[in-house]
């Protein structure tokens, strides 16, 4: 259970505001310091970590990677401390939406913006690689768009200095955004950033992860041992420059990626005014020796030979993207790692295969041999299981009964051709309505690897976006296994320009856009210009081209940003009274305390923190006094008996 509640105070500076977000080993929170009195985000390492002093070492040596680091691509470390027990990290608090949740609203994003949002993810890197720190999990969920547009990478957790580059020990990180070498725990560098990169904008391109499994053992296989589908198979619309820079940013080999973000840039930026040169290379080049590997342990190649990483893949060659089905059978362990340590080393591929394929001929020609030379088994009628050539030439002979009698071999053998429609070359049809463009094509390489694969984008109302409809052969039906298959993809429902709802009233805007059939979410932001509660803008802006059922942001005016303001007066108002008015002046109501007072009756406020007409910062905290009200006058003391006994006696009756 949390035990960091609201209200709470960390080191006597930190109040803690909402939980915003956890981690592997952190939760996040929004909180407010009150010594600067500004907002900000604070890490706290999850207890369950607090008494490891490994994880400790390496949650404070995220904030000093980065302290040093100021740049507007990154977030900042502003302390690091720890308090009775707790340890914490406070950073730069971005209001905004990570890059993963903007992705799965979009479901891919234009062209344009990924490009832009890469270039400022690069110069965030490309700041943080010149102070020879790595990232090293770099992923959407780490890459926040705050509410102005700009980007920022956030959660350095895992960097690590990179003077003489780091050792990979577990491969820490996302394992859909890991590169080769992390996978098989060897050296990584800048250049492992620079793979995830590329994972990141191909995600941001397609919708989806270029590898995906089960479980994380099989993505990590296909991270070693595969091809990702190009872009452009799952994104027509990508420009060749573009699906190049991805493709470079995705080699296998570290030394065939870009070598620095600086080079990155330049063809990115290059790419939004030559979009279809051909100017991006990938080096052949494989002098560089390539990253170390570690063994792998026992357990390890247990995990692996025991994961479901055995069932068929999609496998692409970049120069022919027609996907090609490889299957991974299980493997015994045999007590070893030469197996697994060969894992994404493609000349030992190379070389098993061969040898392999010298040792099946000799096995053919063996045995050739031997039902050759038949004598070596011994020859005799009498022998049932004896090999007898038949000496009859007669066509119309009966076919001997014996299976272990052959025919003579004909010495100039003809093929039969066998017709296209005959049995083993058919396959049965299977449904690919309703499926994903890649779903589609992995379903049909997995019924014939030899389909060729054929399909068209056309404008469909009830059919989503990225779907499969009217394919050309029916499920069931019997198919040759080199047909060409062919199928229609909807692109949505027909294009129209998004009209301008700038300085409309919020609800005016949403029920305008439902009138087109487009999804509204309504976000927030402040506006010198718009009136609050009327919209500012939308993304996609007006004019651009949209279908039925777009997500359309729609971003409403807070009014201009308040940053300082006058204190109110609370005399003479009740505690609800005051708390109501300080909140119209984004003010808080803090602590109370009881005093009489003759000019305030009993409850009402007698005094304040801060007198009224003061100017303070937003969100000031205002102590207030309750009258207990007048206080009461003191009760005379009775005066003592003065009678004397000499004195005169007053007659009695």
């Amino acid at each position: 259970m949390d035990s960091i509640k609201p209200g709470m105070f960390i080191n006597d500076r930190y109040e803690i505001i909402d939980k915003v977000g956890s981690g592997g080993m952190a939760n996040v929170y929004k909180a407010k310091c009150h010594r600067l009195n500004r907002y900000v985000a604070i890490k706290v390492l999850k207890s369950e970590f607090s008494s490891d002093t490994n994880f400790i070492k390496k949650f404070r040596a995220e904030a000093q990677s980065v302290a040093g680091l100021s740049h507007p691509n990154i977030v900042s470390v502003y302390d690091v401390g720890d308090d009775d027990g707790l340890h914490y990290i406070v950073m730069e608090l971005v209001e905004g939406i990570t890059l993963k949740r903007f992705i799965e609203r979009k479901q891919r994003l234009e062209v344009k913006d990924a490009v832009g949002i890469a270039i400022q993810i690069c110069q965030g890197m490309e700041a943080a690689h010149n102070h020879h720190i790595i990232h090293r999990d770099i992923k959407p969920q780490n890459i926040i768009i705050s509410r102005d547009g700009k980007v920022k990478v956030a959660d350095f957790g895992i960097a690590k200095a990179a003077s003489s580059y780091t050792l990979t020990q577990d491969g820490e990180g996302s394992v859909h955004y890991l590169s080769p070498e992390q996978a098989r725990g060897g050296y990584s560098d800048e250049r492992s950033d620079i793979y995830s990169l590329g994972v990141t904008l191909y995600e941001m391109l397609t919708g989806q992860v270029p590898f995906s499994g089960d479980n994380n053992v099989s993505v990590v296989l296909l991270h070693l041992q595969s091809e990702a589908t190009p872009v452009t198979v799952l994104n027509p619309g990508v420009p060749h420059s573009v699906d190049m820079i991805v493709q470079k940013c995705m080699q296998k080999k570290p030394e065939r990626r870009y070598q620095n973000v600086a080079e990155l840039i330049a063809d990115l930026r290059r790419s939004m005014t030559d979009p279809d040169g051909d100017y991006v290379m990938i080096s052949q080049n494989a002098n560089v020796m390539s990253s170390d590997t570690r063994g792998i342990t026992p357990d390890e190649i247990r995990e692996l030979n025991n994961s479901s990483a055995q069932s068929p893949t999609v496998h692409y060659n970049r120069k022919n993207p027609q996907p090609v089905v490889r299957d991974y059978p299980a493997r015994e362990h045999s007590g070893r790692n030469d197996e697994l340590d060969q894992i994404g080393n493609p000349l030992v591929e190379r070389i098993v295969t061969i040898v392999s394929i010298i040792a099946a001929l000799g096995l053919i020609l063996l045995i050739f041999y031997l039902v050759k030379n038949s004598s070596w088994f011994g020859i005799g009628e009498d022998n049932p299981g004896t090999l007898v050539e038949k000496e009859e030439d007669d066509s119309d002979a009966p076919t001997p009964t014996n299976p272990y009698i052959m025919s003579k071999p004909d010495p100039t053998p003809t093929p039969t051709p066998v017709p296209d429609d005959a049995p083993e070359n058919l396959v049965t049809m299977v449904q690919i309505n309703g499926l994903t463009l890649e779903e589609a094509i992995n379903t049909l390489k997995l019924v014939s690897p030899d389909f060729k694969v054929v399909y068209s984008e056309e404008y469909s109302d009830d059919v989503d976006k990225g779907k499969v409809f009217e394919q050309e052969f029916a499920p069931g039906a019997s198919v040759r296994k080199n047909s060409e298959v062919r199928f229609k993809v909807s692109s949505g429902g027909e294009e129209f320009m998004l009209e301008d709802v700038t300085g409309k009233g919020k609800n005016a805007a949403i029920k305008l856009l439902k009138g087109y059939k487009l999804n509204a979410t309504v976000l927030e932001e402040y506006s010198d210009t718009i009136p609050e509660g009327d919209v500012v803008r939308t993304e996609p802006e007006a004019g651009s081209f949209v279908s039925k059922d777009t997500e359309i942001m729609v971003y409403v005016s807070l009014g201009p940003e308040i940053t300082t303001v006058s204190v109110p007066s609370l005399l003479g108002m009740s505690r609800k009274e005051a708390k109501k008015a300080l909140e119209d002046s984004f003010l808080i109501l803090g602590n109370d305390s009881e005093d009489y007072s003759d000019a305030y009756g009993k409850g009402k406020i007698c005094a304040q923190s801060i007198s009224a007409g003061e100017v303070v910062g937003k969100n000031t905290v205002i102590n207030i006094t309750v009258s207990l009200g007048s206080m009461p006058a003191p009760v005379p003391e009775p005066e003592p008996d003065t009678e004397s006994d000499g004195g005169d006696a007053e007659p009695v009756g």
